[in-house]
């Protein structure tokens, strides 16, 4: 065979740089997905062993602590809910995975050193240098935001939750007293808009929601309270009522030696006087503040039986929320709650009832983990309250349990109560026998009936229905197909009674 040409040569030449170029390229490439897939696989390979060592149980010892955690919150929620409310762990968490970012990413620059870039060719060392920044920005990114999420959760923890104290159940069941309170400078929460006991069962979250009427007056406070030694008779000062504890206390501050919030103290003084329940805890909601949390969800939906006002008639943004069923957002969600147009307070509360079912049953997890960050902002502005952060966990956990359940409903107005002259008697047998019911229990037979008195005007709010409609008409739970009427947006009336007052299914009659 006759010599090769020098042409010939030539191509040969360059056809071997070329596929050695591929090569070197091909390692280049592998190396970094190595890291990707398996951090400190590269090093292993082809640099320092021992940080490839290091890299390598260090991954694998992670990977094994997210498979054990993984499946022991599957098995058990708890430890789930535990790890998400402790500060101390979150505070590790959060600085574990920025060191783990920037340990990532030096791999992944030490990887694309390993490759050799300066050997490749340009196109190569281009597409190199794409790939391994990509790689690099996008995992140590996702490391930087999920440390990013999980300082927020644990500044959220802080700001809303204190170091408090854990409280015992009290028979069986949390009762947690949950208060709306207009907002301003000076006066957030000085008067609550709405009070109502959230009655939790410890082991299965089955709740009942028990609302007081703000206009309540002279009523007992629960023995050996501050209150109860300034009033031994009972809330009787000229034209006060339930709402006006908090203010009263503020002006008498003295009297509260210690305490952070007398208005709140005096508050859970009188509602325990009144229900005849030990509240564990309670919770101050600032009702603008919580425009911001329904829009932090998505809006929630309601059923509108009624046209419901929204804003003041002389607004240019006034307008009707039209009946049917209707997603609305933060703004017009608290004109439904709070409209007065066409309305009693009690009809009023019957409407916040229904919010805070479809608040309850509406927000899954999955939307709260989509929107964390909005809600978490919009939670801290919004709630006040004394539960500890050691505690947030199993109210968590309880709250989930409650999303399967039906929640009942009690409310203390009436016409089962006359809420200027209030039974006691009357109202704690009611309480017990709701909470009975919701434990599964045959309550005992319900002997006493309400007392027909003529109904004082309602605090803040007189309405000409509240003022002029009898209470005479003994209290019975009211279903819709018993009460088709409709006033102010609710099923029921003042003199029947509102369905979403007294059930024992509040999802049925919303």
């Amino acid at each position: 065979m006759p010599p090769a040409t020098p042409s010939g040569s030539h191509q040969m030449r360059f056809t071997t740089l070329d596929r050695a170029q591929r090569v070197r390229f091909r390692r280049a490439v592998t190396l970094m997905l190595m890291t990707f897939v398996l951090p400190g696989s590269a090093q292993l390979v082809s640099g320092n062993r021992r940080v490839g060592r290091i890299a390598m149980r260090t991954w694998i010892a992670l990977v094994v602590v997210a498979v054990v955690a993984l499946a022991s919150s599957y098995v058990w929620h708890g430890v789930a809910f535990w790890a998400g409310t402790n500060t101390t762990l979150l505070q590790v968490l959060r600085l574990g995975l920025m060191a783990l970012a920037i340990g990532w990413a030096y791999l992944f620059i030490d990887a694309w050193r390993l490759g050799q870039p300066l050997t490749l060719q340009r196109q190569h060392r281009l597409a190199i240098v794409g790939v391994n920044g990509f790689l690099c920005f996008s995992v140590a990114g996702a490391l930087l935001f999920g440390a990013h999420v999980v300082g927020v959760q644990r500044d959220f923890m802080i700001s809303m939750f204190g170091n408090g104290a854990a409280v015992d159940a009290s028979h069986g069941r949390y009762n947690v007293l949950l208060m709306g309170g207009d907002s301003g400078a000076g006066r957030w929460g000085l008067r609550p808009d709405s009070m109502t006991v959230a009655s939790i069962d410890a082991e299965t979250g089955k709740a009942v929601l028990i609302s007081l009427p703000r206009n309540m007056q002279n009523f007992p406070f629960v023995e050996g309270s501050v209150m109860a030694k300034q009033f031994p008779d009972g809330f009787d000062v000229e034209g006060m009522y339930l709402n006006g504890l908090s203010t009263w206390a503020l002006d008498h501050a003295d009297l509260f030696k210690g305490s952070k919030s007398p208005g709140v103290d005096a508050t859970v003084m009188g509602v325990e006087g009144i229900t005849g329940l030990d509240i564990n805890y309670w919770a101050m909601v600032n009702l603008e503040g919580f425009k911001d949390l329904v829009d932090a969800v998505g809006g929630v939906e309601l059923n509108v039986r009624q046209p419901i006002p929204v804003g003041l008639p002389f607004e240019k943004t006034f307008h009707y929320i039209d009946p049917g069923k209707r997603t609305l957002n933060g703004h017009d969600t608290l004109w439904f709650a709070r409209a007065r147009e066409g309305s009693d307070d009690y009809s009023r509360m019957a409407r916040q009832k229904c919010v805070m079912s479809a608040m309850l049953q509406q927000v899954s997890p999955q939307v709260a983990l989509r929107n964390f960050e909005q809600i978490a902002g919009a939670s801290s502005a919004m709630v006040s309250t004394d539960i500890p952060r050691g505690e947030v966990d199993r109210f968590v956990e309880l709250a989930l349990k409650a999303k399967s359940q039906k929640i009942a409903t009690l409310s203390l107005v009436p016409p089962m109560i006359n809420t200027a002259h209030p039974d006691i008697a009357l109202v704690q047998e009611k309480v017990a026998a709701a909470i009975a019911r919701a434990e599964g229990q045959k309550p005992t037979p319900d002997t006493a009936e309400a007392a027909p008195a003529e109904e004082a005007p309602a605090a803040d709010a007189p309405t000409e229905d509240t003022a002029s409609a009898p209470a005479t008409t003994p209290a019975a739970p009211v279903t819709p197909s018993q009460a088709p009427a409709v006033t102010g947006g609710s099923v029921g009336s003042l003199a029947q009674g509102y369905a979403a007052n007294q059930s024992e299914d509040l999802g049925a009659v919303c």
